[in-house]
């Protein structure tokens, strides 16, 4: 009877002793979620760049639980005048969506907007130097709205007409 009790405690405790590290291991994942996302949300194209990688393999980020939803420029158009900016608005609202979901918004909203602002110039600087005063304008206007505002719907008709004349100029 002792040795029956005894092998059912070494088989129940060597078990509980498999599952602790494992236990131990997820649960240290999500404590280093807010170094994480800091780390892919610098103005700096190597944090860019890293959290292109990971929007690219999000399954590989699956226990960090991130948000990588999207509305992309809200309700501000994604291509202005023909200029691509739904990859950067993609990494605002990861920045922002992420934030607010672990409570950290406010100390770290500064930083993600010059963040977007970072990507929209490092996006219109691919354009033709004859486009970029028109891009750089609507970048400027963009970053504005979010950093002033808080939202894109803050952009004007009136912005983009002015950016588009100096589009117009270009050509």
């Amino acid at each position: 009877m002792m040795r029956s009790v005894r092998r059912t405690l070494v088989v129940v405790l060597s078990s509980l002793a498999l599952l602790a590290p494992a236990a131990a291991a997820h649960a240290a994942v999500p404590a280093d979620k807010p170094a994480v996302l800091s780390s892919w949300t610098q103005p700096t194209t190597t944090s860019t760049n890293a959290w292109n990688a990971a929007r690219v393999d999000q399954g590989r980020w699956a226990d960090y639980h991130f948000d990588w939803s999207t509305d992309y420029c809200s309700s501000s158009p994604d291509n202005p005048l023909g200029f691509d900016f739904t990859l950067a608005c993609w990494h605002h609202d990861f920045g922002y969506r992420n934030y607010k979901a672990i409570g950290q918004f406010p100390a770290n909203k500064d930083r993600v907007d010059s963040m977007f602002y970072a990507d929209l110039k490092r996006k219109c600087a691919t354009y033709s130097a004859a486009l970029q005063p028109a891009c750089y304008s609507l970048a400027w206007t963009y970053y504005q709205a979010v950093h002033i505002l808080g939202s894109l719907d803050a952009v004007q008709r009136a912005d983009l007409e002015r950016a588009a004349l100096l589009k117009a100029h270009a050509g």
